[in-house]
């Protein structure tokens, strides 16, 4: 089996921090959102991997590179525009050939692996007759007209798709995660653009339910969060740091406090600080003076004095001083935050890269 990870977007919604980074490098927990996606896939057994890039294709070829520091082989096929789900297929069909593939979208993230999912589909093909030709993950939500919306028939089986309805079917909303044999690429060519422009994948599978192929699923076993607004990757942040370990590999002086899930990065300096976890220091970051509160992630080369944090995502090379408190933020790199004479009790930030902000 293969794997299509999905990684051309534009990240409108995360903007102005993806106006200069791909939205999928975007660090969670100081690890960027598209490695957990390819270490699931490497955990699943899948090593050959392709994913399908656009306007940010160098970024993610210089992150990943051959693939090989994940156990995998890496692939990278252009996506001239943002053209769809289904066109991501399309224009990868030489390289999946007729083998089946797992397809990911690059911006998710899964509490759960992909091992089970991969297993169900595998072990239903090993039995023989009666297997199927595509296996979605579903969870259920609120909003289901926010979400491509799946009905099931008596069977399990999925007998109806359809994107963002007004009137949908169930609450059972489709997770980014899907397999499908050699018979999607029959679907992809077939259906027609949305009207939005795009091909859509839910037309894809419904297709594929229509002309008689058979459309299983797998109920998502924990968590789903797609990382492309600022709040849900906050979010996601803080999921991730509950499951750390603690590890204090960096340089911690007496004066300073480390308490709890702390990872504190090779390099890295606590200087008369607190640090109160979940929490994880980037390395040859300084930390002084500082307050650094639960679910907070800091970047490699920070220097953050004088400041107060919180439930914040820093990234690498960012400077922060005189900043009475800080919560809730997204900060791109290389950004300074600085105290300016006028003074407020706390912020709420998202800044792209290399910003220069002073702080009331």
């Amino acid at each position: 089996m293969k794997g299509l990870i999905l990684s051309g977007g534009a990240g409108t919604r995360l903007r102005p921090l993806t106006h200069t980074r791909a939205k999928q490098l975007v660090p969670i927990a100081n690890k960027p959102v598209l490695f957990y996606g390819i270490e699931d896939m490497a955990a699943a057994g899948i090593t050959d991997i392709a994913i399908v890039v656009g306007d940010t294709h160098q970024e993610i070829r210089d992150a990943v590179g051959d693939g090989s520091r994940f156990g995998v082989s890496a692939t990278y096929i252009r996506q001239e525009a943002p053209m769809g789900l289904a066109h991501c297929v399309l224009v990868a069909r030489d390289f999946l050939g007729d083998d089946c593939f797992v397809m990911y979208l690059g911006d998710n993230m899964l509490e759960q692996g992909l091992a089970e999912f991969v297993a169900q589909f595998d072990g239903e093909r090993e039995q023989g007759s009666g297997h199927s030709q595509a296996q979605i993950l579903l969870t259920p939500v609120e909003n289901p007209s926010s979400f491509g919306v799946a009905e099931l028939g008596p069977d399990g089986d999925v007998v109806n798709l359809v994107e963002k309805p007004a009137d949908p079917p169930s609450d059972l909303a489709l997770v980014g995660v899907y397999i499908f044999d050699s018979s999607i690429h029959d679907a992809v060519a077939a259906i027609e653009p949305s009207a939005r422009g795009e091909l859509e994948i839910t037309d894809a599978i419904d297709w594929l339910i229509q002309n008689g192929h058979r459309v299983s699923h797998r109920m998502l076993d924990g968590w789903w969060i797609d990382t492309g607004k600022k709040d849900p990757l906050l979010e996601c942040n803080r999921l991730v740091l509950d499951t750390l370990a603690r590890r204090v590999d960096g340089a911690v002086d007496d004066a300073s406090k480390v308490e709890g899930r702390v990872v504190v990065s090779e390099g890295a300096k606590i200087v008369n600080s607190t640090v109160r976890g979940p929490a994880v220091i980037g390395a040859n970051t300084r930390i002084e003076n500082t307050f650094i509160g639960p679910y907070t992630s800091i970047g490699d080369e920070c220097v953050i004095s004088d400041a107060e944090l919180d439930h914040s995502v820093v990234l690498e090379g960012c400077r922060i001083d005189g900043i009475s408190r800080i919560t809730d933020s997204l900060i791109g790199q290389h950004v300074q935050v600085t105290q300016s004479p006028e003074r407020r009790p706390v912020s709420r930030l998202m800044l792209g890269d290399h910003s220069h902000l002073e702080l009331g």
